[in-house]
């Protein structure tokens, strides 16, 4: 059993009562994890596996599947106001697909979940404008080791690094700069 603090990046629909949860966390990296019963209306995960949410999380960790069985939610942040407009649930989708793109499945990174942490709190309190969104993409750049700051686009490199960015990105930069 492995406890660890976690912010939810994804959920999908395994089977009728059971759903596949993907997590930044702190200790572990990016792990995908199966809510057995969660979609089940008795659920001891009812109301506790919801996008963006950070959480202290117990995991049964799998030696034969990348895929480990969730245990225990904890909601310790739900980041509701991340909720409050569509501009910042966009920024925060965008942070989730940058951030699934840039790193390996279960690569032990902190300072990968703390800039998550971070740019989520932002989002929670405060609207995005493209100023938050490159400094996500510069930080994200540095800890990956690809840009160093003040060296040119950080959002180039890691497309080249990683052989595109977030289709996202885009519309995301447009609505921003007609702010």
């Amino acid at each position: 059993m492995e406890t660890t603090r976690g912010i939810l990046l994804r959920k999908r629909r395994l089977s009728d009562t059971s759903s596949i949860i993907s997590w930044c966390t702190e200790s572990l990296g990016v792990i995908q994890t199966v809510a057995r019963g969660a979609r089940r209306a008795n659920s001891p995960f009812r109301g506790r596996l919801d996008l963006f949410f950070e959480a202290e999380i117990s995991i049964a960790l799998s030696r034969k599947s990348p895929l480990h069985t969730l245990r225990e939610v904890i909601v310790a942040n739900p980041f509701a106001g991340i909720r409050s407009s569509h501009v910042r649930t966009q920024a925060a989708a965008y942070f989730v697909e940058l951030i699934e793109l840039c790193t390996e499945r279960e690569h032990h990174e902190p300072e990968i979940f703390a800039l998550l942490q971070r740019a989520f709190g932002f989002l929670d309190r405060s609207e995005p404008d493209v100023r938050a969104i490159t400094y996500f993409e510069n930080e994200l750049a540095r800890i990956t080791g690809v840009g160093h700051p003040g060296v040119g686009n950080a959002a180039s490199a890691l497309g080249n690094l990683f052989g595109k960015l977030p289709l996202s990105r885009a519309s995301l930069i447009k609505l921003l700069e007609c702010r």
